[in-house]
């Protein structure tokens, strides 16, 4: 689940190994640079965390990042 806090949306995903993860973050990749709308985000091992803000806003939670959410919900 996506939580909205400190102008972030964020959710932390969790795989059955680092492939699995790494797989993820590379469909995720392919999202982010067809919409010009680069995530934050972190790895550790089966866990990726994604910070999801617009930076032409100010870094203001837009529809834009939760119509990213949405897409990157799509590949879970």
């Amino acid at each position: 689940m996506w939580t909205e806090k400190d102008n972030k949306l964020t959710r932390t995903f969790q795989f059955k190994d680092f492939k699995e993860a790494f797989s993820f973050m590379t469909r995720v990749a392919l999202i982010a640079e067809k919409a010009d709308h680069h995530p934050t985000w972190t790895n550790t091992w089966n866990k990726v965390t994604i910070e999801l803000t617009t930076h032409d806003t100010g870094n203001k939670v837009t529809e834009k990042d939760h119509k990213m959410a949405k897409e990157i919900d799509k590949l879970v």
